[in-house]
């Protein structure tokens, strides 16, 4: 008989970033299905109303800061004993860096990838070898429709994101057979709060990075809600099957990767330098 709730599935669950946005529409979608939730956030104050939501027994606020990597897996590890092991790991946590390239400090350049890359491998490192030797469990890292379709000024969070994807794909290839499903999922543009997970470093924009940043935020107030995005990834846990979960409007999420895949690379590129004005 096909499961009604993840909870059939998935009894625990890790949510990195989960205090906004995609983050805290996932937790609120697991814990109205009854799974019980480890969501983080760098401040615990922001995990506050997650904590008092209408599920409070199943929900446990854990601070966590992806920039240290080392720290993060102890805190990752000590969640995962008391947990008795995770039986689904969402990667969502992250930030926005919008500049030019030759322009940024490239400290903050670094700390994007580490961030939003090296540091959920980790967390995919440990996750994935309790689900294998229980042989159950979903990982999935949210990666973005970027890795298909590279935003400008943006080049640190378009390659994070495509190695995450890449990484999926490793993985569903190594589990393929198992009890472990792996979803490479990938969100176009959302309503979420852009100012307040969005860097711009540059101290004085030049006129094409102007354009494209009032293209980029008129994109993300048009975009769904992110309980959009929840319901994507909860059908796709229902369907306990690895694979790619593209979501968003019309355009992003089948007209983009389309012609990211049938197009020319010089058609993409004049796509987006119109998408997105410069």
């Amino acid at each position: 008989m096909a499961a009604s709730r993840v909870s059939d599935l998935f009894r625990t669950a890790f949510i990195t970033g989960a205090s906004t946005g995609l983050g805290r529409a996932f937790a609120e979608m697991l814990l109205a299905d009854g799974v019980r939730v480890w969501g983080t956030s760098r401040t615990m104050s922001r995990l506050a109303t997650l904590a008092n939501s209408t599920a409070p027994s199943l929900f446990n606020p854990v601070m966590l800061d992806l920039r240290d990597g080392e720290r993060a897996m102890n805190v990752y590890r000590e969640a995962d004993r008391t947990a008795g092991g995770f039986d689904l790991v969402v990667n969502n946590a992250g930030f926005g860096l919008f500049a030019e390239f030759a322009h940024i400090d490239f400290a903050q350049w670094q700390e994007q990838l580490d961030v939003m890359l090296v540091n959920p491998a980790r967390i995919c490192h440990a996750a994935l070898g309790g689900m294998l030797a229980r042989n159950h469990g979903a990982l999935v890292n949210i990666s973005s429709l970027a890795a298909e379709f590279p935003l400008p000024f943006q080049s640190a969070y378009n390659i994070a994101k495509a190695g995450l994807s890449a990484l999926d794909e490793s993985l569903m290839v190594e589990t393929a057979g198992t009890g472990v499903i792996v979803i490479d999922f990938r969100p176009g543009d959302y309503r979420t709060d852009i100012d307040g997970s969005m860097r711009r470093p540059q101290m004085k924009p030049s006129p094409r990075l102007t354009r494209a940043w009032d293209a980029f935020a008129a994109m993300m107030r048009l975009g769904p809600p992110p309980v959009h995005a929840a319901a994507a990834l909860r059908r796709a846990l229902l369907r306990r099957q690895s694979g790619t979960v593209r979501t968003g409007r019309v355009f992003q999420a089948v007209i983009a990767p389309f012609l990211s895949r049938f197009g020319s690379q010089p058609l993409k590129r004049r796509v987006q330098a119109r998408y997105f004005n410069v």
